[in-house]
């Protein structure tokens, strides 16, 4: 009798052991993953199974690949409502700001950019919390036979109200023109935002400091941005400025595309207008900007190794 409660016992032990193995070695078929090989494939499905040398794959085509991990660059695991018309609609990578202007987002703790914009511009940014920022910029003038070179740093906060409905962000731009006398300058600004960081319309406020003074009036800033495409945007950054009894307006709109999801190119024309305006005339807008740091775009994501 004893020896058939240790036999049942033994078997029950097994059955359980095996059971659990089965049960850690299946994956949930409602997850899905993005894969990318360091030979540069990119594949987006759902993970079958897998143990510690490879990982078995089959594609929203249906397609069952076997892929080694050792030529895994990077696995993410994927929001399946962010999917549309068979693409992945990555987060904005370049969500806190349009060609120019600031809005109310902001870069999140550890996440930085670097923005160019015709070669001379150039402007680097880092999130230190998620509500607070700095920038830092120059346009290297003296390059060009000692010409004296403005430089700047943007401190910016961001106050999210509601979610992917209200921010509110503010913070200023101190600059100065290396090289000239009395050549500080600067912006001190609000801005609020309305939409997520995909769609949204925001209305900046600004005072600016220039020549030992301030402005008696406002700049003010109208700026939105609007997804079109899984990797491509719409944009428009424009400016309302009075000197004395004189508006001048400067209007800009193009796009942005996303490139190997993170990078972002900008694209557009500027239009000044003014009062006295003679001549229509457009100014060609194109920038660059490269992530760095802790973005939400390189964020690695290891599924648990199975193993029998």
């Amino acid at each position: 009798m004893k020896t058939h409660i240790i036999v049942s016992a033994l078997l029950l032990i097994l059955f359980l052991a095996a059971n659990n193995c089965s049960a850690q070695n299946k994956q949930d078929s409602t997850i899905q993953y993005r894969i990318e090989t360091i030979d540069g494939n990119e594949f987006i499905g759902y993970i079958l199974n897998q143990d510690s040398a490879k990982i078995n794959f089959r594609t929203l085509n249906k397609v069952e690949i076997s892929i080694p991990r050792n030529e895994i660059k990077q696995l993410l695991k994927l929001d399946v409502q962010k999917m549309k018309n068979g693409k992945y609609w990555f987060d904005n990578p370049q969500s806190s700001r349009y060609f120019w202007a600031p809005n109310g987002y902001g870069l999140k703790a550890g996440e930085g950019y670097y923005q160019n914009v015709w070669v001379l511009y150039n402007q680097v940014s880092v999130g230190v919390t998620n509500y607070f920022s700095i920038g830092a910029g120059i346009v290297p003038l003296f390059l060009f036979a000692g010409t004296a070179t403005p430089v700047w740093v943007i401190p910016k906060f961001s106050i999210p109200v509601v979610k992917d409905k209200l921010n509110l962000g503010g913070g200023a731009i101190v600059g100065a023109v290396v090289g000239a006398t009395n050549s500080g300058f600067g912006i001190v600004f609000g801005v609020s935002t309305f939409g997520s960081r995909d769609n949204n319309l925001s209305l900046g406020l600004g005072y600016g400091y220039a020549a030992g003074g301030w402005a008696k009036t406002p700049l003010v800033n109208l700026s939105g941005m609007a997804r079109i495409g899984s990797r491509s945007y719409f944009v428009t950054d424009n400016y309302f400025i009075a000197f004395g009894n004189k508006l001048t307006a400067i209007f800009s709109f193009g796009g942005r595309s996303i490139i190997k999801r993170s990078a972002g190119l900008d694209y557009g024309l500027v239009v000044p207008v003014y009062s006295d305006m003679g001549n229509f005339f457009a100014i060609p807008w194109l920038g660059i900007t490269v992530p760095f740091g802790n973005t939400s775009q390189h964020k690695k994501i290891q599924a648990p190794q199975n193993r029998l």
